[in-house]
This record gives C-alpha cells, sequence and structure tokens, in this order.
C-alpha cells in the first residue's frame, strides 16, 4: 500500500475575462507581499486601486493583442504571467515590439521553476509569429529577476521612474532582440 502524500503539480491555462477577478485579487496580493514594505500605505493603495482594479483587469482581458496566463495549483491561482505590445518608455521601441508587463508567484508558491515556466510561455507566446524585440522592465534592486531576465538574453538598455502612488522607483528597461 503506498502511503505517501499525493503532490500536486500546477496547471498553466490562458486566463480569459471570466478569470479578471482571479487575475486583480493574485496580483494585488503578489505585489502586496513583494513590495509592500516600500511604500507609504497611501501610495500603495493608490497604485494597486489603478493597476489591478477590476475594470482594468477585465479590459487587459479582452485586448486581444495581450495575453495572460494563470498558473494553478489544486484549483487556486498561485502566479501569472501577462504580455502584449510594448509601452515602455525608450525611444527605441517599435510598433510590433512586445513587453512582458507581469510575471507574479505568490511566495508560498516560489521556487520549483514555476517563474520560469511563466517566463518561458510569455516570451513563447511574444514570439509566436518570429523572433522581435522584446522589452521588461524590473525594479533597480530586484538583482533576482535581473539575473534571470539576462540569463534569457536582455541586457539593459535603459532606466525610467515607475509611480506608485507619489513614490517613484528606479525601473530598469532590458531589450532582447
Amino acid at each position: 500500500m503506498n502511503t505517501a502524500p499525493t503532490i500536486l503539480s500546477p496547471t498553466l491555462r490562458r486566463a480569459t475575462v471570466d478569470d479578471a477577478g482571479a487575475v486583480s485579487s493574485l496580483g494585488a496580493r503578489t505585489f502586496t507581499e513583494t513590495f509592500a514594505h516600500l511604500y507609504p500605505t497611501q501610495d500603495l493603495e493608490t497604485f494597486l486601486a489603478y493597476a489591478y482594479g477590476l475594470e482594468r483587469t477585465r479590459r487587459d482581458l479582452a485586448d486581444p493583442d495581450k495575453a495572460t496566463w494563470l498558473l494553478e495549483l489544486d484549483d487556486e491561482a498561485i502566479g501569472y504571467a501577462t504580455a502584449g505590445p510594448c509601452g515602455l518608455p525608450h525611444d527605441a521601441v517599435k510598433p510590433g515590439d512586445g513587453e512582458l508587463y507581469r510575471i507574479y508567484v505568490l511566495k508560498a508558491f516560489q521556487g520549483g521553476g514555476r517563474g520560469s515556466l511563466l517566463l518561458k510561455t510569455a516570451l513563447d507566446w511574444l514570439e509566436k509569429d518570429g523572433p522581435r524585440p522584446l522589452w521588461i522592465g524590473v525594479w533597480s534592486e530586484n538583482f533576482g529577476a535581473q539575473k534571470l531576465y539576462e540569463s534569457k538574453g536582455f541586457e539593459k538598455v535603459g532606466e525610467y521612474h515607475f509611480p506608485v502612488g507619489e513614490t517613484r522607483d528606479l525601473e530598469f528597461i532590458l531589450r532582447r532582440g
């Protein structure tokens, strides 16, 4: 008789507009888990309402030029990635360039290649019609993400200040291709 515990593997699927509540909630939760300690409460609340609001999330999920993937474990959303047309403030961005907007995994589920799976899925989708310039904005002090993106061929090509409420974070602009 096998008494070993069952280890569930996460599933990855393309999110739909019906997933807006889960994506919105997961986005706010993962951002808060990772970055809340950096911001005054009012700045954090303002940003969360803007960036992860339900209506904005619905619009993003309905946009045919964007894609979001949910990583689920036992029917619970534990991570996601979102990609689409590049909107970063850099003079070299051209129409047709792609951008990885977000890649988040809840802290309790980080490790084991989950973030890498989301990243690969998003990058593959961005280049589904062939290679093209791809962009990522990453917080200047997120050294782990920078190292991961560098291993995927991304190089720093610029900087900008990313608003979180009244706070402005130094972000690095990375490009591949």
